[in-house]
């Protein structure tokens, strides 16, 4: 079982691996739903540990569909990233129609190669995420898809999420997400069956 903390600081970057995080995803504001993050704490955080770092890749709050202008600035981030060797980046396009924005996804998704793209919570938007998840499949580099099953926590959306698991199958990896901490996983674990996890205390309490 993968279990990924999701941190907004370099101390709790350094904690979540002392207390046996399988990978960190990096974001600021999680107040917010998680930003793009400071280039100076991602280089900072990548020189300190050993897991693997994914970055989160959105740059304002609110909905998921972007101008050219937010899209340029994402391209320009990934590439940093991709510079300094993170592992990952995360993020999530939809059109005004709350459907996935291929062409942008495609877009950036050829500029991350060869890196891995979790498309993140940004599915559970979308009128019909399993729909949606058949468009993913067909974009080269999307590896994961972090979702709390359209609900508030993964346990409430345990259902659809293992819809989507069966779904997915091994085209890519379904992380629930959703007030999962290192106190419930192993019930939610029992419950959805999935192969990696997502949370903001899922090994220790930051908040």
């Amino acid at each position: 079982m993968i279990k990924e903390a999701c941190i907004e600081s370099f101390e709790e970057a350094i904690l979540a691996e002392k207390y046996g995080a399988n990978r960190i995803e990096l974001c600021s504001n999680i107040i917010l739903d998680g930003l793009t993050p400071k280039r100076e704490l991602v280089n900072k955080i990548i020189n300190s540990i050993t897991i693997p770092l994914n970055v989160m890749i959105r740059p304002r709050s609110g909905n998921f569909n972007y101008s050219e202008n937010e899209l340029s600035q994402m391209g320009e981030d990934i590439n940093f990233c991709k510079s300094i060797g993170v592992s990952g980046v995360v993020f999530g396009i939809l059109n005004k129609n709350l459907n996935i924005d291929i062409p942008a996804i495609k877009r950036l998704a050829l500029i991350a190669r060869p890196l891995k793209i979790t498309f993140h919570k940004a599915i559970d938007e979308v009128p019909k995420p399993l729909k949606a998840l058949e468009a993913l499949f067909k974009i080269h580099g999307i590896t994961s898809v972090l979702s709390s099953g359209k609900k508030e926590s993964a346990i409430k959306g345990f259902e659809l999420l293992k819809k989507m698991i069966d779904k997915a199958k091994t085209q890519l990896t379904i992380i629930p997400a959703g007030k999962i901490t290192y106190k419930n996983i192993d019930e939610i674990h029992q419950l959805i069956g999935a192969n990696e996890y997502h949370g903001r205390n899922i090994v220790t309490n930051f908040n």
